[in-house]
């Protein structure tokens, strides 16, 4: 691929390399733990070992002794002015809400709250000033498994609330019992959505530097703006006095779209202390204390007909939300509602989704966000379709799936499916992985016995980002809206500023950005700089989360480009003595229609406005233009991707053979940006489906502290991917886009899934639990074997290991 379009041809849809990239791979660049004001003191957190107990009493004096140290807190130190951490998605009007103090005070409710802190010259000071702090803890009885926690009887994590369910939330379309009667086929599962912990590559850090009164708090935050909204909430500071940066971030995956109680703290130790405040978290601690994502308990039923037509689907969730309500918490599993029917036609639909308190840490946006989860049960139930009418997987899809002729459709779940065309993704990622080839191949090897059996899977899925609009969301009780905002000023030289309320953490906004400006505006690409992530520059925004920079985001900035032109036009007509109807505008250039060699550039226009000596009368001299867009739905991006598995039978290791994606995102303004998005999903995807998993004890110890205990995959780990998309605009903006952020996710981990239970189907396994490790597939085969068929039994011998109930 081109690092950039040739001369005169258009920037969108241009595979240009990334312009941030030079700083951002090199580390030449600025980040929040590489800055160092003068006087900077360190903070360092004393953590709960602890999951459920009360505060005895906590004793921080000998702390403050030790060499370097300048001061030294518990929570009680705090408990005046703390407050208590947001949360801005409170789902039902009876939903339990208790408060949640940065630092603890009477009670500690998962391992790694903090308790007290240390302040310090350096933060290794801190940190050994930490083992003088003396805590007694009363243990209190954990609660760590969620069916056990909604029983009667169950110790509480919160007793002031009397239960530990902080919710019910039920949608209901259809006569789903009149869809269950006397259906040919009932299809019963539970499936677990493993606890996964995000781990960008940047860990958490907070920098606050006071200047009188006013304060500059630096953060690696996805969400500057309703960071700082939300502080001026908690700690009583004006909003107008604090300015919240969100520097180069390191990714974020959902778990830097919080307000933590770290950020809070910092900000309260820096207006206590009158010095520059910082804290970096370490990679143990991090695991422990940044929210977790997924973690549910799906209990689904589908009713079909015995051609495979689906009559209906019930789910019912059971949510964990950890210790507490974190900014978006509860709303999380609620996102999922509207995807369970996937790109499926039914008659009827019913969905119930309990929120459960567990003494574990607090779960919240993880990439998809409740997408891939109802993804993942959608598309595991249609190969358990197929398999029970003895279907190809693809097939019963096909005669379920929503025809291209028919949208925009109303889906069962209440949403327009504006745009779509899942045939022609499927049958390019059909032709692309020679899928009648490997079926042949698979078919071969079961013939023979083959102790590495071959395992294909499916998933067709669709995913509703673009996070807004804010009607919706307000009829979700979503404390905010979903627009987005930018400007563009345009400078007297003629060159370009872009201002967006979009704060990237590695998306590749400034790039993207800026092929759109260039476009719009008729300018060369490095005319254009894009500034985010400062709230004095970019007063206005919602930020960067579920797949909307670029959909909301982009938008926004293609209105605001637009307006600039129309400001122009009218100067360009002043100086061309025309009238404004008569001009064209083209290539970044004015002229008169019908008149050749007459014009004004852009530039030209922008030098004029500036010098401001001969403008129309009452005109203003100046271009710069803003927008703020709203849109009126979802965008709805989809496509098929299809995986082959080896699965050594006797090991229970499996092998990605192949893994092809074909997805189809609307418009694309940069391929290059898109296949990156792409990849990154897919292993983050796939790492839930084979490697991932946030593990507790009994005793609601966090386990997987540590890399060597939560295993992430490398790329060694990965297979190459063959991607590919097809290509249906969306229709509800002018771009046409649609997200791609965390598509690859959401399709992926089903994929892979239906892959290794379709090698494994001839010995009777319907099910392996996620992740699906050599562990877990070697136990599924031998408890199937151990159960119905003895050791060495025949393939077929068993049903289905992981499954509840089955089809009558």
């Amino acid at each position: 691929m081109t690092a950039a379009p040739e001369a005169g041809a258009p920037e969108v849809g241009a595979p240009r390399r990334r312009s941030e990239d030079a700083r951002l791979v090199t580390g030449r660049t600025r980040w929040t733990d590489n800055m160092q004001p003068a006087g900077t003191l360190h903070v360092a957190f004393l953590r709960s070992p602890q999951a459920h107990a009360r505060i005895v009493r906590a004793d921080a004096e000998r702390a403050r002794e030790r060499p370097g140290v300048v001061a030294a807190f518990t929570g009680a130190d705090l408990a005046d002015e703390q407050g208590s951490l947001p949360c801005a998605w409170l789902v039902t009007d009876d939903i339990k809400h208790p408060d949640h103090p940065p630092m603890a005070v009477d009670e500690v409710r998962y391992a790694g709250e903090p308790v007290a802190c240390v302040v310090a010259r350096d933060r290794y000071a801190a940190f050994d000033a930490l083992e003088e702090i003396d805590v007694d803890y009363e243990p209190l009885a954990p609660v760590v498994d969620m069916d056990a926690a909604v029983e009667d009887g169950s110790p509480l994590v919160h007793e002031g609330l009397g239960t530990n369910k902080s919710y019910t939330w039920v949608f209901e379309n259809g006569d789903l019992d009149a869809a269950l009667r006397d259906a040919p086929v009932v299809l019963e599962r539970r499936y677990v959505q493993q606890r996964l912990i995000p781990t960008a590559m940047e860990p958490r850090s907070v920098l606050c530097v006071p200047e009188g009164d006013e304060f500059t708090l630096y953060s690696a935050t996805q969400i500057p703006h309703i960071l700082r909204l939300m502080l001026a909430t908690v700690t009583g500071i004006p909003e107008h006095r604090l300015r919240v940066v969100a520097p180069d971030v390191g990714g974020g995956f959902g778990s830097k779209l919080q307000v933590y109680g770290e950020e809070v703290i910092a900000l309260l130790l820096a207006r206590r202390l009158g010095r520059p405040v910082k804290w970096t978290e370490s990679r143990s601690e991090g695991n422990m204390a940044v929210h977790h994502g997924r973690d549910q308990i799906q209990r689904l039923t589908l009713a079909a007909d015995e051609d495979g037509r689906i009559r209906g689907l019930k789910v019912d969730l059971l949510a964990d939300m950890g210790a507490y309500l974190m900014l978006v918490t509860p709303g999380i599993p609620i996102l999922g509602a509207f995807m369970f029917n996937g790109i499926y036609k039914m008659d009827a639909y019913s969905f119930t989704c309990t929120g459960v308190f567990t003494t574990k840490t607090p779960t919240d946006a993880y990439r998809g966000a409740g997408r891939p989860e109802a993804t993942y049960a959608i598309e595991r139930l249609m190969d358990e379709l197929a398999a029970e009418l003895d279907l190809d997987p693809i097939e019963v899809r096909r005669r379920n799936w929503i025809a291209k002729e028919e949208f925009p459709y109303e889906t069962v779940a209440g949403l327009t499916y504006d745009s779509g065309n899942y045939e022609a993704a499927t049958e390019r990622a059909l032709a692309l992985f020679e899928y009648d080839k490997l079926r042949a191949e698979q078919a071969d090897r079961n013939e023979r016995r083959d102790p590495v059996r071959l395992g294909i899977g499916v998933s067709t899925f669709t995913e509703m980002c673009g996070i807004a609009p804010s009607r919706v969301l307000g009829s979700l009780s979503y404390g905010a809206g979903g627009w987005e905002h930018a400007s563009v000023r345009i400078l007297p030289s003629g060159k370009v500023e872009v201002v967006t309320g979009s704060s990237a953490h590695g998306q590749g906004h400034e790039t993207a950005w800026a092929q759109i400006a260039a476009d719009r505006l008729g300018v060369p690409f490095e005319d254009v700089r894009v500034l985010h992530g400062d709230t004095a520059i970019a007063p206005k925004g919602m930020d960067t989360y579920g797949s909307r920079s670029l959909a909301v985001g982009g938008v926004a900035l293609y209105a605001a480009c637009d307006k600039v032109v129309d400001k122009a036009r009218s100067i360009a007509a002043h100086l061309l003595e025309a009238a404004e109807q008569d001009l064209e505008f083209t290539g970044g250039r004015f002229g008169v229609r019908g008149v050749a060699g007459e014009g004004a550039t852009l530039q030209e226009v922008a030098l004029a406005a500036f010098a401001a000596h001969d403008l129309p009368d009452g005109l203003e001299p100046s271009l710069d233009s803003d927008a703020t867009f709203d849109p009126d739905n979802f965008s709805f991006p989809h496509g098929t991707h299809l995986c082959a598995a080896e699965v050594d039978t006797e090991t229970g290791m499996v092998r990605l053979r192949s893994y092809v994606a074909v997805d189809d995102v609307g418009k694309v303004v940069n391929p290059l940006i898109v296949e990156g998005q792409v990849h990154g999903g897919l292993a983050q995807g796939i790492a839930q489906a084979l490697y991932e998993e946030a593990v507790y004890d009994a005793e609601g110890n966090l386990t997987t502290t540590t890399m060597a205990d939560y295993l992430l995959p490398s790329a060694a780990d990965l297979p190459e991917f063959t991607t590919d998309r097809t290509e249906t605009p969306a229709t509800s903006n002018p771009l046409g886009v649609k997200g791609v952020g965390e598509a690859g996710t959401i399709a992926s981990t089903p994929a892979v899934v239906n892959a290794i239970v379709d090698a494994l189907r001839p010995f009777g396994v319907s099910d392996v639990p996620m992740p699906c490790t050599p562990e877990r597939v070697w136990r599924a085969l031998r408890g199937e074997r151990g159960e119905r068929g003895g050791e060495g039994a025949e393939p077929g011998a068993g049903g289905g290991l992981g499954s509840a109930g089955g089809a009558r």
